[in-house]
């Protein structure tokens, strides 16, 4: 069995998360400059087994794609075009990032903390993740 990763694409910064390889457990990987994005997931996949991608599926309240979809999609483009052999599933990402935030505050991370965007990018990567694996359960 290879990794799940997870990306939480963001035009400036992507949050990354991984599986274990038993795909039990969801972990923070790292916040990248998404314009190294895919440089990084080539090396990546190199030296890990990675089975799947799973990618973040931006909705409004009312279903309807988000605008940041138009950049996403050409993200999965360029990444399916750069590792064709690994598959790609969507997840709906809606309050990914709030809910990283109270996390942030749940865990006691003071305000300074809280304001660190990667750190956030890096948590909603995890949620999505965390969200893929329940549905497969």
């Amino acid at each position: 069995m290879g990794r799940i990763l997870a990306i939480d694409y963001g035009t400036k910064r992507t949050g990354l998360a991984v599986t274990d390889e038993m795909q039990i457990i969801a972990s923070g990987l790292t916040t990248v400059e998404t314009k190294e994005l895919v440089p990084f997931l080539k090396n990546y996949v190199d030296t890990e087994s990675v089975e799947k991608f799973v990618v973040g599926l931006p909705k409004q309240m009312d279903n309807t794609a988000s605008e940041s979809e138009v950049y996403i999609k050409k993200f999965l483009e360029i990444l399916t075009k750069a590792i064709p052999h690994i598959p790609i599933e969507r997840v709906d990402e809606r309050f990914t990032s709030k809910m990283a935030f109270q996390t942030m505050i749940d865990s006691g991370l003071k305000k300074k903390q809280r304001q660190n965007k990667a750190l956030i990018d890096e948590i909603s990567a995890t949620l999505i993740l965390q969200s893929y694996l329940t549905s497969q359960s």
